[in-house]
């Protein structure tokens, strides 16, 4: 099983290329990074895990810059976004965005792609709340387009896009409908979630890995009734907190790779738990 790691890098924590190089060193899989680009302070939406909104969360570096010094002190770690609030971009500068990551780190980008929980964080940039899984997945196709091999035109109910020569591509290869980088899409199980991942997406990034026994056999068989190679679906729980216990259970689902949650704390803090979380890799 692959271990993989994620955490709030702010203006305040450890910095991306010196948590690059440990992870690296120490064998670890991948790198994932949150987005928010501001936490209006006027906000009526509770915080999905209760409480009050932690302050990292109005801290949080830009992860594709961060993901980029990353790739640039490895040659084999993993770089994800756990996740991109896709709906908040326009399409054709987060598709060169992806791509050039992705291409300059040799194929090593994964895309988490997110539909968010913060409504005035998504209203001050545009976005209808009650829209905002459809604006997401009009944009993905966009995106699909302008990394295609050829120039290809896209027209949507939320945008289009000319024929238009648009490089670097993302360096995997298209996989059935997918074309593009690694995509997996967090969100809370359910059929809707479960058929946006088998239309255009490789698998699932659950967040905390709870629920996993019932949920992932539905999320498999909505995959086969799209027709997508049943060999090829990986979900990966994302945000951990592991146990061996926890790790062996996730092993026997098929599971493949796990993303254990790291604090956003400075440099010593967190490598004390990356040397404690170093008997799992």
């Amino acid at each position: 099983m692959r271990i993989s790691t994620t955490i709030f890098l702010t203006d305040e924590t450890i910095s991306p290329t010196r948590l690059a190089r440990e992870l690296e060193q120490r064998g670890f899989a991948g790198l994932y990074l949150p987005e928010h680009t501001h936490i209006p302070v006027e906000r009526t939406t509770p915080y999905p895990a209760g409480g009050e909104l932690p302050p990292e969360y109005g801290r949080t570096l830009d992860p594709f810059v961060a993901l980029g010094q990353a790739a640039a002190v490895t040659t084999a770690l993993g770089l994800g976004t756990g996740i991109t609030l896709v709906a908040q971009h326009d399409p054709i500068d987060l598709a060169k965005q992806i791509a050039t990551l992705d291409h300059l780190s040799g194929g090593r980008f994964t895309l988490g792609v997110g539909f968010g929980w913060n409504v005035e964080e998504a209203a001050d940039h545009g976005v209808d709340w009650r829209t905002r899984r459809e604006l997401t997945r009009d944009r993905m196709a966009l995106m699909r387009a302008l990394w295609s091999a050829q120039p290809t035109a896209y027209e949507g109910e939320f945008g289009s896009v000319r024929a238009s020569h648009a490089y670097p591509k993302p360096v995997q290869e298209p996989r059935g409908p997918v074309v593009g980088p690694r995509t997996l899409i967090g969100g809370a199980a359910g059929p809707k979630l479960f058929s946006h991942i088998s239309e255009y997406a490789d698998g699932w990034l659950p967040i905390g890995g709870r629920g996993l026994t019932e949920s992932v056999p539905a999320l498999r068989s909505a995959w086969a009734e799209a027709g997508r190679d049943p060999e090829a679906l990986q979900v990966v729980p994302y945000a951990v907190l592991p146990s061996p216990g926890k790790l062996a259970h996730y092993a026997d689902l098929g599971i493949e790779e796990v993303v254990l949650q790291l604090p956003p704390a400075e440099e010593a803090d967190v490598l004390r738990v990356l040397d404690d979380y170093a008997k799992y890799v």
